[in-house]
């Protein structure tokens, strides 16, 4: 795929995400649609979840008919066939539904593209901050606010002269979390939900994400195709190296870390 390819691939899957965000948002608007089931985990799963849903794999087969898509609210492929793809879309419909149904804006729409067990291309929305962080190698890396043009976005290594920048979930506040903020001596924690807290890091505007707890693949895939081309990356806690996708049995991801570099000690200091 050459470069104007994967562009009009990637303002092909924008436009999806974009009426999958409006399907969201026409939920939101309405708390008397707010029905709530929950999933075997018990994860929440709301009627905006399968509306953005059946959007996003409306278009991203008449897109690509030939890649398979593997979403977070549809029934998961077997091992014995996922090991067989050589690419296949990682979606969210809805990553963040505890935000959605708190009403604190802070929840997204993910579709990642996977070459390789890699993240190639990837677009974040937040349909209620109408805010969008989209990459894909050769591409850049972007930021755009409703209608202003996109801003392009990179990683930043912390200066010395200043406190950590951590970013932590809203949701999710864990022991782990604080003892590794505790280990950084001067550092400030910023609080935020769903992908953004990646996106956070590969705009610059935070030095490091530590997910001390459990995900799945559709959770990181598209951020970190943002963070990978705006010069960051995820990396395993246990072994040094950046995630992969499609690459296990299982669709968890281990622990990480979201950074330019990571320090040396991190990842002594999270087995301790």
């Amino acid at each position: 795929m050459d470069r104007d390819q994967r562009q009009a691939l990637l303002e092909g899957v924008k436009h999806a995400v974009a009426e999958a965000g409006q399907a969201i948002l026409d939920i939101y608007a309405d708390p008397s649609r707010f029905e709530t089931e929950h999933k075997a985990d018990d994860s929440p799963l709301t009627a905006a979840d399968l509306a953005a849903n059946a959007i996003l794999l409306k278009h991203l087969n008449d897109l690509t008919p030939d890649i398979p898509v593997l979403s977070e609210e549809s029934t998961q492929a077997t091992w014995a066939l996922r090991q067989q793809w050589s690419a296949c879309w990682v979606v969210d419909p809805l990553d963040g539904t505890k935000e959605f149904l708190k009403r604190n804006d802070e929840f997204t729409v993910n579709v990642a593209l996977v070459e390789q067990h890699q993240p190639v291309l990837g677009v974040v929305y937040a349909p209620a901050l109408d805010r969008w962080y989209f990459a894909g190698d050769h591409l850049g890396a972007w930021r755009q606010d409703g209608d202003q043009a996109p801003a392009a976005i990179a990683v930043t290594e912390k200066d010395p002269k200043r406190p950590w920048r951590v970013v932590g979930s809203r949701s999710h506040p864990s022991a782990e979390l604080q003892a590794f903020v505790d280990g950084l001596g001067e550092a400030e924690l910023v609080s935020m939900g769903s992908s953004l807290k990646l996106c956070l890091v590969a705009e610059g505007a935070a030095d490091v994400y530590p997910r001390l707890g459990p995900t799945s693949e559709w959770d990181t895939a598209a951020a970190h195709a943002v963070v990978r081309v705006a010069g960051g990356d995820v990396y395993d806690t246990n072994t040094g190296q950046p995630l992969t996708y499609n690459a296990r049995d299982t669709l968890l991801n281990p622990h990480f870390f979201v950074c330019a570099e990571p320090q040396p000690g991190w990842f002594q200091d999270t087995h301790a």
